[in-house]
């Protein structure tokens, strides 16, 4: 993803607004995710650690939703779908248990931190603010992913599966929230 459209590629600004249109639902998929995990482990062991990740999301989609309204972005259509969906993945995996829940962030970070990394490579020159956002947001995402794994997350039941999964979704949620 250049930012140097080729053509028939979307032009810069398009690609502008598909970049924080896409992070903003990411963010506010993510902050659903730990709102669903916190419900079912309110109480447990993991519920501080879940707490901090939402509390660092949290930040994350306030910095987006503050971009949408200075760029006049408006967010994907489909926001509806991301409110529940994301609210289930967290809670059905945290049903699984707290390591369970921990092997979904680690999946999605996983995906998030190749997402951020290309915009990183994608964004310049009079973007340089929106570059260090995402470059700020991609280490707390690494570190989200590295506290699921220091909580267990590989020995969740079936990880190999509820990781491609879990992935899965992730991916084609930034492929239509860029797009919708």
């Amino acid at each position: 993803m250049s930012l140097n459209p080729l053509p028939g590629a979307p032009d810069k600004e398009t690609q502008l607004e598909r970049i924080i249109r896409v992070d903003h639902a990411g963010e506010y998929g993510a902050k659903r995710i730990y709102e669903g995990q916190l419900a079912i482990l309110k109480g447990k062991a993991a519920e501080p650690t879940i707490r901090h990740m939402s509390e660092q999301e949290q930040k994350h989609l306030e910095a987006f939703e503050a971009l949408m309204r200075e760029k006049h972005v408006r967010p994907t259509a489909l926001m509806p779908f991301w409110h529940v969906g994301g609210f289930l993945m967290g809670a059905m995996t945290a049903m699984m248990g707290e390591k369970a829940a921990m092997a979904c962030t680690v999946a999605v970070e996983e995906v998030i931190d190749g997402h951020y990394k290309r915009q990183q490579e994608a964004l310049e020159g009079d973007e340089e603010g929106l570059k260090e956002l995402v470059t700020q947001f991609r280490q707390e995402e690494q570190e989200h992913r590295d506290i699921g794994l220091e909580h267990g997350a590989e020995q969740a039941t079936a990880y190999p599966l509820l990781r491609s999964v879990v992935g899965g979704i992730t991916k084609a949620a930034i492929w239509l929230s860029e797009r919708v």
